[in-house]
């Protein structure tokens, strides 16, 4: 099973920087490999996203090779196992060593709006393409986040971003990938909205 994901890993790092056949051709390809391939895929997925490397890449890569049947779930879910990975990863190792640094009056402050409403901040960068998904997972694990408040706001944001890429991708095969495309946009303004939002908004003291 390792290799498999070492595999896919290797063929979707290659597929991405070398010349690849057309994208009609690639998913017939993928469905001709048996069903082990979607597990390896979205295994790959979840395990190699929790490092610095663009979730993206793979995203668009489930809307190339499987329908958006499988491409939209399984995505999400890996998705959201690498967001735990990595949360719990950096949480264990890092929350305690920056507690002095959470401990200044204005890191303070925003580790406080983050953990009574950590799900509107974590929410709307998912809905910002722009914004890393590792990072935003790294950064989070050093607050103060409730991880269910992390978790729901990771799969829920992401799913909107993650859909309209897949249609996109799933579009591209037929030569129309314009809504999609515009949907992306879109969904990224809600988000850039959320994030003012947040900053404005106050936050109710605990009791």
């Amino acid at each position: 099973m390792i290799g498999w994901v070492g595999a896919v890993a290797l063929v979707v790092l290659v597929a991405t920087f070398v010349p690849t056949p057309g994208l009609e051709q690639l998913r017939d390809w993928s469905g001709q490999l048996g069903p082990w391939f979607p597990v390896a895929f979205f295994a790959a997925y979840a395990v190699v996203t929790v490092a610095p490397i663009p979730r993206s890449t793979f995203t668009y890569s489930a809307a190339v090779l499987f329908a958006p049947a499988v491409a939209i779930p399984w995505s999400l879910v890996a998705t959201g196992v690498a967001a735990t990975l990595a949360f719990v990863a950096v949480r264990r190792l890092g929350h305690e060593r920056t507690a002095t640094l959470r401990a200044h009056p204005r890191v303070a402050a925003v580790d406080a709006r983050l953990r009574r409403r950590g799900w509107l901040s974590v929410g709307s960068l998912r809905l910002v393409p722009a914004a890393p998904f590792s990072v935003v997972n790294y950064a989070a694990a050093l607050t103060s986040i409730p991880y269910p408040q992390f978790i729901a706001a990771t799969v829920i944001g992401s799913a909107p971003g993650t859909v309209a890429a897949i249609l996109l991708g799933d579009s591209l095969t037929s030569g129309d990938g314009a809504a999609a495309l515009w949907a992306t946009v879109g969904f990224a303004a809600v988000g850039l909205v959320g994030m003012v939002l947040d900053a404005r908004l106050p936050v109710r003291s605990a009791r």
